[in-house]
Order: C-alpha cells, then sequence, then structure tokens
C-alpha cells in the first residue's frame, strides 16, 4: 500500500504542493489529473524519492521513502519510475534494451520474457533495431518494456502515452494495462488524457492550487463532477442553469452538462446561437453561445453558423447533477 500524508512541497520560496494525503491499495490503479503545472509530475518525483519533502511522509508497505537528504542515489528497487526521458541504451537493440534487467543465467525464460513484452508494446518486428534508429514514440514505448521488464511493486508513470500515434495508441493502452493489471503491479499514472484514465483507473485524484480537490472513482467522478473543472478534465462539459432549459424547474441552480448529453430541439430549452462547427468524423461539436456564455454541444450534422436552436437534457441528468 502507498500512503501519502500532508505532504508539502515547494521549490525554492514557491508552494507546489500543499496537505496531499491519500492512500493507494495493492494492485489499484490510480489515474492523477490536472491542468499542466499543477504539480502532478512533481509529485511522482517525490515518491520516487528524487526530492525531499518540505513535510509529511511518504510510505510504500513499511517502507518509508526518503529523498536526497538521506539517500544518495533515489528510488527503491520495488518502485520504478517512467518519466519524459526514457533513460534507453540507444546503441543496443531493442532486444537487449528490453532483456537488460533479466536474469543471463536462465537463457530461455530470457528469451520468452522479453519476446512476450515485446507482443504487449506491439515491436516485435524491431527486436534486432537499434534504438537511436526509433521514433520518438516506438522509443517511449520500449522505454515502458524496460520498466515492465524490472517487475517493479509501485509503478509511476507520467504522461506514458504522450509520444505515441493514435494508431498505436488505444491498443497498447489495453496491452499495458492488461498485464500491469494480471501482475498485480500498484499504478500510479499522472495523465491529460481522459482515454488514459476513464476505461482503466480503479481511482481518480484531481488536483488544482496545489491540492487535492477530488477523489473517487472514474465513473463517480465523471457522472457526479464537483465543479467545471473536475468535469472539463474529463470530457467537454458546460455549467449552465436548471431553470432555463426546464422552465419547471423551481430553482436558478446551474449544473454541468457534457457536450453529448445535450439534444436539438427546434421548439423549447436553452436557447442557444450557433457560431462555430468543428467537424470530428462521427459527428460535429458545435459552439454557440447563450447570454454571452459558450456552449458546445455534438450533433450528427454542421448547423447553420447564426442559426438558433434549443437544446434539453434528460431529467435523469438533472436529478443525477442536483443530487
Amino acid at each position: 500500500m502507498l500512503r501519502i500524508n500532508n505532504l508539502d512541497f515547494s521549490y525554492d520560496e514557491t508552494s507546489i504542493l500543499e496537505k496531499i494525503s491519500f492512500h493507494i491499495k495493492k494492485g489499484e490503479h490510480v489515474s492523477l489529473i490536472g491542468e499542466s503545472g499543477c504539480g502532478k509530475s512533481t509529485l511522482l518525483k517525490l515518491i520516487y524519492g528524487i526530492y525531499d519533502l518540505n513535510n509529511g511522509t511518504i510510505f510504500w508497505k513499511e517502507n518509508q521513502i526518503l529523498g536526497p537528504a538521506f539517500k544518495l542515489i533515489p528510488g527503491e528497487k520495488y518502485i520504478k519510475f517512467l518519466a519524459q526521458d526514457y533513460d534507453l541504451m540507444p546503441h543496443t537493440t531493442v532486444f537487449e534494451n528490453v532483456s537488460q534487467y533479466l536474469s543471463v543465467f536462465e537463457p530461455e525464460e530470457l528469451k520468452k520474457r522479453t519476446q512476450e513484452l515485446l507482443e504487449t508494446i506491439e515491436m516485435t518486428s524491431f527486436a534486432h533495431t537499434r534504438v537511436k534508429f526509433l521514433s520518438g514514440g516506438q522509443q517511449q514505448r520500449v522505454a515502458l518494456a524496460r520498466v515492465l521488464a524490472q517487475q517493479p511493486e509501485l509503478l509511476l508513470l507520467d504522461e506514458p502515452f504522450s509520444h505515441i500515434d493514435n494508431y498505436r495508441k488505444n491498443s497498447l493502452r489495453r496491452n499495458i494495462f492488461k498485464y500491469l493489471k494480471k501482475e498485480k503491479v500498484t499504478v500510479l499514472t499522472a495523465t491529460h488524457d481522459p482515454s488514459d484514465v476513464l476505461p482503466y483507473a480503479n481511482q481518480v485524484i484531481v488536483i488544482k492550487n496545489r491540492k487535492v480537490i477530488a477523489q473517487d472513482s472514474p465513473q463517480r467522478l465523471y457522472e457526479r463532477p464537483a465543479n467545471l473543472y473536475v468535469a472539463s478534465l474529463l470530457g467537454e462539459a458546460n455549467r449552465i442553469p436548471v431553470n432555463v432549459v426546464k422552465t419547471y424547474a423551481n430553482t436558478k441552480r446551474r449544473i454541468i452538462v457534457y457536450a453529448n448529453e445535450f439534444k436539438v430541439s427546434e421548439k423549447s430549452g436553452l436557447k442557444v446561437q450557433v457560431k462555430k462547427n468543428y467537424y470530428q468524423g462521427v459527428n460535429y461539436l458545435i459552439e454557440a453561445v447563450y447570454e454571452k456564455e459558450k456552449i458546445f454541444f455534438y450533433h450528427t450534422t454542421a448547423i447553420e453558423k447564426g442559426k438558433k436552436v434549443y437544446l434539453n437534457i434528460s431529467i435523469e441528468t438533472i436529478n443525477q447533477r442536483l443530487s
């Protein structure tokens, strides 16, 4: 179990993280999300032991994680950190990079494990290619396999798929997170991409203004976001007054509504004026205006600029967000 209690950290006089506390159970996959600069990557580095805390403690099981003031070389053998610099051996092959940490005294097992990891990252055809000839995305995949080969108990991932093209990204996510679950590796992933979070995480931790502002399962955070900031990290979101959508509603409260939850109507609802259309393949993201506020919703076809339409949402969604 990873236990973080009342963690404070600052660079010089600039506070980066304040009163951070959370626990992660063994084998859980937890996603760490928040706007750029909120301290996600810094938190991973603190857990790995790269920096010293100002206050608080970090424990993995019964072992306290200490920074450079207490330990000359950061890191523990049971924790691995995959940062955005990959620490590969550029002049050796993909196979050699991945197999470096496997036992040479069991050559058949080494070959089998390396092959399994290359299949996981979809790089079997590059086994004998030198790393220096690979693209950035391919190197990121090799770095993932290299970390997995070391069989960590706790794995810290910082934007693990950021340089991988969409052609590979979806299948690679499935492969990697399935492998980690099978091996019962505890995972903490810092990411900006909701596709890293919603299908795979057991829980999500949201950071804003140096503090944890929300922690829950992906489904509960998505369906009942505490505010627009949380919702916007997980999808295209709006904040609208309930009584404008449903005139019979006896409340002036505003609720969070995702772009995909709106339905276009010709007669009643939230009256908006279309400003722009963004083609997205299966549908269009429509940018509209309601009383000078931008509203985003999806529609199967483009809507003429300047046209006024009405937007409705289901009573189930309203009740869910009001509860």
